[in-house]
């Protein structure tokens, strides 16, 4: 067989996701240039033994939105193509045990109103009208998504490949991939059994083979596979029944709380359970020639689950199992697959790490194929983002993280969840001294990160809720110390780096859409904008001589943020990039007493008039050499301090000798998170995101139209010019007792749609609770009411002003 020896893309993996991925890329026009390997036949990976489930529930707002696209798309292939998906919209039932749970699908259907998806709560009784099979005791509720249901992930491969063929894409099965490399002119060489492809983008689609193929580039793929059984069972005589009176076939049946799924299969069922202790598998790649392959069946491990459901579906008990099926399917850490760029090398695509790729197929196709061609996604990929993780994510840290990750689908996610495996593992010389003080620890990038801390006396321990945790209490204390006195906070897991060289200067000036700081010392709040104007990066740029500037971000975003930066540097050597992330801690002391200690370590001029606010110096403090930068995220007098890694304990221990008369204790994330919120401060991921403009996120005092160009400076003015369809606002919410806004809430008028909550949660100095969000332009202005529904209920919200708390911003200038 002769193979094209030349592609505009090539697309490796044959299944359900790599063939949408060659379908979409067919649908933007690139069908003549789009090529798709197949080591075998199509669906002989992991789709062919998937189950087909098309679950819309997802706690993420990306993900959220990728589901449903697959899902709207998969009811109009059929029409589309001519060939049969199977597609069986038989709804889908969740239940719920307890009421944690049913705070769980609250928080859910706020979130799934802004993406416009379709949620019914039901009573115990409706759910037996509706599932009369369904033992309803021990229930409390639970909901029903009408548009959801399941497909046959075969038919719907064959149906996707063709409509790609259809528009010219060509597939090529039987046919190895042995090698990827870089060409002479930028362009990718995929070598195969049949010959060489010569591409400009490469799209690794490969499932349980992710790792063996990011190999070939040099890259370390975070996904392994983890073992998952279904069993299927022989006919039931009532479902036979039912379907002889012509009676519709029940809604696939989820327990959450007992881990397992359930649905019609042939007269029969099929049971998915989720269970705790299933194996990591593949770990080193599977064999090159495997296909179609199962692992022995281990129904000990599934004991509890079959129990479980016999007693909530007692005609399962009643029927023979007809084959239990043990597959591979592909895993990340979070459970959320990677679609989207690979770091480190261009145009090297990544749809890996699927858990539930039938579902997630379509959409993930859809957004790659815009990525690629248009130059963007068009909805916020970060829940997705291949770039969410590090080079912490070893093999090691894989097969712990993804076997927790898979035992975990069925958990009640919590939005302050922190889960245990392969931690602690990146962690601040200081860790042992903040544990020591009663710091509960979550992580971020692999980090660990105190998160609030424990009074004396109280277990530290995190307690998780949907609601105000035990944590409030001390959360509010940790606000108070900082407001009156001073308060520590490690801040060691920001992403760090330098930019330096004859064209530094010149480069960030049209990376990002402010202005550089002047002078040497000066810092700014600077913002990356994409092609099309919206916020992908923000950074605070720190100018450390004429051609050399540091730069600090999210420690979350370090990969994505310097991937983002280094992919942009001009190729002449003008320009290095120097990672310092981890060989830099960072210690912030913040509150109106700040300047009295670092008086008392340091012999540096802390007042107004020689450190002024976003400024920063080198400076000694307890004999250690510290960049003071006067800035902070939570509204109060304060400097971030950041020195060489070796030092940390010696200067936490200098500031908390000196501090103690001064009331100095360490304060956490949640405490920080309170505060920036009455200051209106924005995140990336929630008040930040590519979704919307930077002047949609009213950023305007930090945009500098004036400056000359910049990344994105065009779209930007093309979308202020046709009008902004969003507007950031800042939210008073009233009437509440005990649960705060979590973000993604829906923000309604008269029972109309006109927004949706970002962010929020209690602000302890304006004694109020907060929420920050995105409304129509119409219902921005000040005073405008509106309702915002918090687990099930309504509440009356009021847009108010920037910074709630010091709208003059007295106490960060001025405080003396």
């Amino acid at each position: 067989m002769k193979i094209k020896s030349q592609a505009k893309v090539v697309v490796i993996g044959g299944g359900v996701v790599g063939v949408s991925a060659l379908y979409h890329l067919a649908k933007k026009g690139w069908g003549e240039q789009a090529v798709l390997l197949e080591k075998a036949e199509l669906t002989s990976g992991s789709t062919w033994h998937a189950a087909g489930l098309l679950p819309l529930f997802n706690m993420s707002y990306s993900v959220g939105q990728i589901h449903k696209y697959s899902v709207n798309l998969y009811q109009q292939l059929e029409a589309e193509t001519g060939q049969h998906v199977g597609f069986s919209q038989v709804g889908n039932l969740r239940l719920a045990m307890n009421d944690d749970r049913m705070d769980e699908y609250y928080q859910y259907a706020a979130t799934a109103r802004t993406i416009g998806i379709n949620v019914e709560f039901l009573t115990p009784a409706e759910i037996h009208r509706l599932w009369p099979l369904c033992n309803p005791e021990g229930l409390v509720g639970g909901i029903y998504h009408p548009d959801d249901g399941y497909i046959q992930p075969a038919d719907l491969t064959q149906a996707l490949a063709k409509g790609a063929r259809a528009k010219n894409a060509t597939i090529y099965r039987n046919t190895s991939v042995v090698a990827i490399e870089r060409g002479f002119s930028d362009n990718w060489i995929v070598t195969t059994d049949q010959g060489d492809i010569s591409c400009e983008h490469v799209i690794s689609a490969t499932g349980n083979y992710a790792r063996q193929t990011g190999a070939m580039v040099g890259l370390d793929i975070p996904v392994i596979p983890v073992q998952h059984q279904y069993i299927v069972t022989e006919p039931h005589p009532e479902l036979q029944a039912r379907h002889s009176r012509g009676q519709s076939e029940l809604a696939v049946l989820r327990e959450s709380d007992g881990s397992w799924y359930l649905r019609e299969e042939n007269g029969g069922f099929i049971l998915g359970p989720y269970e705790k202790g299933a194996p990591a598998c593949y770990v080193d790649g599977p064999d090159p020639r495997a296909e179609y392959e199962l692992f022995q069946e281990d129904l000990d491990r599934l004991a509890p689950h079959i129990e479980s459901a016999m007693a909530r579906v007692p005609a399962f008990a009643e029927v023979g199992i007809k084959q239990v099926y043990n597959g591979a399917i592909a895993y990340t850490p979070d459970g959320n697959p990677i679609v989207g760029p690979a770091w480190d090398r261009e145009n090297y695509w990544l749809s890996e790490g699927h858990s539930f790729g039938i579902t997630a197929a379509g959409g993930a196709g859809w957004q790659l194929a815009e990525w690629i061609v248009e130059g963007e996604p068009t909805i916020d990929m970060l829940g997705v983002e291949p770039r969410r993780f590090g080079d912490y994510a070893n093999k090691d840290y894989l097969i712990e993280k993804n076997e927790e990750a898979y035992a975990s689908v069925f958990v009640i996610h919590y939005p302050d969840e922190e889960r245990p495996a392969a931690r602690p593992l990146r962690t601040a010389p200081c860790y042992d001294r903040l544990k020591s003080m009663g710091a509960v620890f979550g992580q971020k990038f692999g980090w660990e990160r105190a998160n609030w801390f424990a009074a004396d006396g109280e277990a530290a321990e995190d307690h998780w809720s949907f609601k105000r945790s035990r944590w409030f209490d001390a959360i509010k204390q940790e606000v108070h110390n900082v407001t009156h006195n001073v308060g520590l906070l490690d801040m060691t897991a920001f992403a760090k780096c330098r930019i330096s060289g004859p064209g530094a200067e010149a480069f960030l000036d049209y990376f990002v859409a402010n202005r550089l700081p002047r002078k040497k010392g000066g810092i700014g709040l600077c913002h990356a904008l994409n092609s099309r104007g919206g916020v992908h990066s923000e950074f605070t740029i720190m100018r450390e001589a004429s051609n050399s500037f540091y730069l600090v971000s999210a420690g979350a975003m370090q990969r994505l943020d310097h991937d983002y930066l280094c992919k942009r540097l001009p190729t002449d050597g003008s320009v290095q990039f120097t990672q310092l992330t981890s060989s830099t801690g960072v210690l912030v002391v913040s509150g109106p007493k700040a300047r009295t200690l670092m008086q008392r370590v340091s012999s540096a001029d802390f007042s107004n008039s020689q450190f002024r606010w976003l400024t920063g110096q080198q400076i000694l403090a307890g004999g250690v050499p510290v960049n003071a930068l006067r800035v902070n995220f939570v509204g109060e007098l304060g400097w971030e301090l950041h020195h060489s890694i070796e030092y940390q304990n010696t200067l936490f221990d200098a500031l908390f000798e000196a501090g103690a008369d001064l009331g100095l204790k360490p304060f956490g994330i949640r405490a920080m998170d309170s505060m920036r919120l009455e200051k209106s401060y924005r995140m990336i991921g929630t008040e930040l995101s590519i979704e919307y403009s930077a002047f949609e996120s009213v950023l305007d005092r930090f945009i500098n139209l004036d400056k000359g160009d910049f990344l994105g400076r065009q779209a930007l003015l093309e979308r202020q010019s046709a009008g902004l369809k969003s507007q950031l606002v800042t939210l008073a919410v009233k009437d509440v007792v005990d649960a705060d806004a979590l973000g993604n809430n829906a923000l309604t008028r008269q029972g109309q749609l006109v927004g949706r909550a970002t962010s929020g949660g209690f602000g302890f100095r304006v004694n109020q609770s907060l929420a920050m969000g995105m409304v129509e332009p119409a219902y921005a202005q000040l005073g405008t009411e509106m309702t915002i529904e918090i687990l099930g209920k309504l509440y009356p919200a009021v847009v108010v002003g920037e910074s709630p708390y010091d709208p003059e911003n007295l106490r960060l200038r001025h405080s003396e």
